[in-house]
């Protein structure tokens, strides 16, 4: 077994830890942000179980786990729960519909591509972040060592393709963008503002730590992500675990007691403690 097979194992241990630790905020805060964001969390964990399952052996049903949870909504919803301690509540009801509506057909789409998997490509040789998605080649773009091509019919045209367990157009694919880039922006972006609001007001140098560490790990696994969207799967786990392993530090440093901390209160992330 490879360590890109290791790493998501590992992963999915911090993931459990972490996931317990904000919902047992969540029930004695009874703050919205820390469920969004445990549900957020329970989904990159199960991504990451999937991961370390399908390293080992294939399942279709532990595939859509991987795929729904850990590739598309798990970003959305951590970042949700950074958006409901920055904007006013009536816009993240709103929002917060139209993220579970979202969730609910990316679910349905999950279902219908599930009889059109192209399960004969599957093997646990190679980390499944490889070999996902069916991947047409431009003109004159030789397929990597090792992979399976197909020639097919693809928006009119054929194409020469390297095989993939979802097929070329599936719909699901499509939404999987909208998702990260929503997460990406609101955790990543609402880290960095908050450690800006208390670096400017020289106050809790806890939580300007911990919001800067909260965004690194946001990065981590969206420049990873991206990566495998472009064809490098292989630094996708490595990626996971260092977006695991700083956001957990993040989120344990910013509850940290400081002198000032009866001070102010600021709508961020890392203040909800």
């Amino acid at each position: 077994m490879s360590i890109n097979q290791i790493l998501p194992f590992i992963s999915t241990a911090i993931m459990l830890g972490f996931t317990v630790y904000v919902f047992q905020r969540y029930v004695v805060r009874r703050n919205l942000a820390f469920l969004y964001w445990g549900i957020g969390l329970a989904m990159f964990g199960a991504g990451s179980f999937a991961e370390a399952y399908l390293a080992l052996a294939w399942n279709k049903w532990v595939f859509l786990v991987w795929y729904l949870f850990g590739a598309a909504l798990n970003a959305a919803w951590l970042g949700h729960g950074t958006l409901n301690l920055l904007v006013k509540k009536s816009w993240v009801h709103v929002v917060t519909l139209v993220l579970v509506v979202g969730s609910l057909f990316a679910t349905y789409l999950m279902l219908q591509a599930m009889p059109k998997l192209d399960t004969a490509v599957f093997t646990t040789d190679k980390p499944i972040s490889e070999q996902y998605g069916t991947k047409a080649l431009d003109d004159g773009e030789a397929a990597p060592a090792g992979a399976q091509t197909i020639t097919t019919t693809y928006r009119g045209e054929e194409v020469t393709a390297v095989r993939g367990l979802l097929p070329l157009g599936t719909t699901v694919r499509l939404t999987t963008p909208f998702f990260n880039i929503y997460g990406l922006f609101t955790l990543v972006g609402g880290a960095i503002w908050s450690a800006y609001l208390f670096w400017r007001k020289r106050i809790m140098p806890n939580r300007v730590i911990a919001n800067i560490l909260i965004a690194a790990g946001a990065l981590a696994i969206g420049f990873a992500s991206t990566l495998t969207r472009l064809g490098y799967g292989q630094y996708l786990y490595f990626g996971e675990l260092l977006s695991a392993v700083l956001m957990f530090i993040g989120f344990r440093y910013a509850a940290r007691p400081q002198p000032d901390e009866a001070v102010t209160q600021e709508t961020i992330p890392a203040s909800a403690d």
